[in-house]
């Protein structure tokens, strides 16, 4: 007896989520169909030119605006950006360094020292952990 297997597919959003992409900002085709494993893997592997053009130029969505930044994704909506920003507009706010921005990026370092900080004590507990006792 065979077993019938399924093709795995997912809506528009998240495959522009596992893309990196603005939904709004690809083709019409893409936002309106389904997109399959197959079909986001040869995405993946080779991009076509609306991807690539995307991923370069953007509107960029906000996950990926954060990163470029150096920041949270709350940190954008506290600095009250809450749209796609194209590559050039975040290029553009890092040259003029607002205050918040710089704000945000202090934070950020902060709670990456901490994270740090964190996994550092925790190995330290787990390799105490793991040694005998005499």
């Amino acid at each position: 007896m065979k077993s019938h297997q399924t093709t795995q597919t997912m809506k528009p959003a998240t495959a522009a989520k596992k893309l990196g992409v603005y939904l709004e900002a690809t083709p019409a085709d893409f936002q309106e169909g389904v997109v399959s494993r197959g079909e986001l893997n040869a995405l993946q592997s080779d991009p076509p030119e609306w991807l690539l053009e995307l991923r370069r130029d953007g509107p960029h969505p906000r996950p990926v605006v954060a990163a470029k930044l150096g920041v949270s994704i709350a940190g954008l909506a506290r600095g009250g950006v809450t749209d796609a920003l194209t590559t050039e507009q975040i290029e553009a706010l890092k040259e003029e360094h607002p205050s918040w921005l710089r704000r945000e990026r202090a934070t950020q370092a902060e709670v990456r020292k901490e994270a740090a900080r964190i996994k550092e004590k925790n190995a330290e507990r787990e390799d105490q952990a793991r040694r005998p006792r005499s």
